[in-house]
């Protein structure tokens, strides 16, 4: 946990979950700027509605607090972020909305502030969202760092609110200034997208947000080869599912078998529901968006299949696919397995021997490897 001093006051912050000597900050310097820049012009007014997009840890949320915003994320580990922030610097966590892009903000906008996700597609499909809700007074201000903010992303602020300019670079970070258009005609949303998965009946619906939403990734392609076949009522997890390829492909091999499907995106645990339903109509399955198997219970699962991700919001963290595997043990019951995917250089074998005990390599393409472990 660190400190964040800016004009709105000092704020005691941390990341989601929190980590002992955890050298990364909840916050970047483009937070910094957008609250300094709000302090100079005298922003928020008290009676503003304000919408805060991408907040990944809550601090904006936190800062500007006593403004009771609204804010909308795609991530559940972002609002608990905030949940915790708003609490752990004695503030009222009923006071500001969190949202997930499915919600519709409870009125107008009168001051739209935004981070500029990982994701481009998910800021685009946000805006498409949320363009009716903005009028001839809103004030739309983006933050983001340097290496983020790129030709695509002017154009697309351009494009779907109207004029845009950026701010001069301070500590690596810039503002993104927009004005809307009303007379702007941006167009229908290409979101959801949609593919035919290779080697099935299935049409694969994907948010914007999800992972591989254009075509199928290769290293799960490699992982989809080795899901088991005809087991008997076996628990399934597709861990991090995104549009639920995997859980898919396991449902459909395995009819006896219960499956869940877990993502702390709620778009794409949305996108996964609707692609099992397409495939399976009343079939029951689980869809939760939570943090990971953290709320299955303990010995509980026969099986988990995870691609995991690597990164904590745009910062390489080993600690993500780590923290995954943990839970993955605990949900299992004893011989249950464990069947990953990743980048050979990721360094995942060696994570999962020192839990399980052991690991072996089922296949390696040369780029990505199948690890298998079991539960002793």
């Amino acid at each position: 946990m660190q400190t964040l001093h800016v004009p709105q006051g000092s704020f005691a912050l941390a990341r989601y979950p929190q980590q002992r000597r955890d050298a990364l900050r909840a916050w970047d310097a483009a937070d910094e700027y957008l609250l300094h820049y709000l302090s100079e012009q005298n922003r928020p007014a008290p009676d503003q509605r304000i919408l805060i997009l991408n907040d990944a840890w809550g601090t904006l949320c936190t800062a500007l607090a006593d403004r009771a915003p609204q804010a909308l994320s795609d991530s559940l580990l972002a609002h608990r972020a905030t949940r915790d922030n708003l609490a752990r610097n004695r503030l009222n966590i009923d006071c500001i909305p969190l949202l997930n892009p499915m919600d519709t903000p409870a009125h107008s906008i009168d001051l739209l502030l935004f981070k500029v996700p990982k994701t481009l597609a998910l800021l685009e499909d946000e805006l498409h969202r949320l363009r009716s809700l903005l009028h001839g007074e809103t004030t739309v201000i983006g933050a983001g760092m340097v290496r983020d903010i790129h030709t695509s992303t002017l154009d697309l602020c351009q494009r779907l609110i109207g004029p845009t300019h950026t701010s001069l670079a301070k500590k690596k970070a810039r503002l993104i200034f927009c004005a809307l258009d009303a007379a702007l005609d941006p167009g229908p949303s290409p979101y959801p997208t949609r593919y035919a998965l290779e080697g099935t009946d299935f049409i694969l619906e994907n948010a914007a947000n999800a992972f591989s939403r254009t075509h199928l990734d290769n290293g799960t392609r490699l992982l989809l080869k080795h899901i088991p076949h005809d087991v008997q009522k076996w628990r399934i997890a597709d861990l991090g599912c995104g549009n639920g390829v995997l859980g898919l492909v396991a449902a459909a091999r395995n009819p006896n078998a219960e499956v869940l499907f877990v993502d702390e995106s709620f778009t794409a645990v949305a996108s996964a529901r609707t692609n099992f339903q397409r495939a399976f109509g009343p079939r029951a399955a689980h869809f939760i968006a939570g943090d990971g198997l953290e709320e299955c219970t303990p010995g509980s699962l026969d099986l988990v299949l995870c691609n995991p991700p690597f990164h904590r919001q745009k910062a390489i963290d080993e600690s993500v696919p780590w923290r995954m595997f943990h839970q993955a043990r605990t949900a299992l019951r004893r011989g249950g397995q464990l069947l990953v995917v990743g980048n050979g250089g990721l360094g995942h074998h060696a994570r999962i021997k020192r839990l399980f005990g052991t690991c072996s390599s089922v296949e390696s393409n040369g780029l990505f490897s199948v690890l298998s472990a079991h539960k002793r």
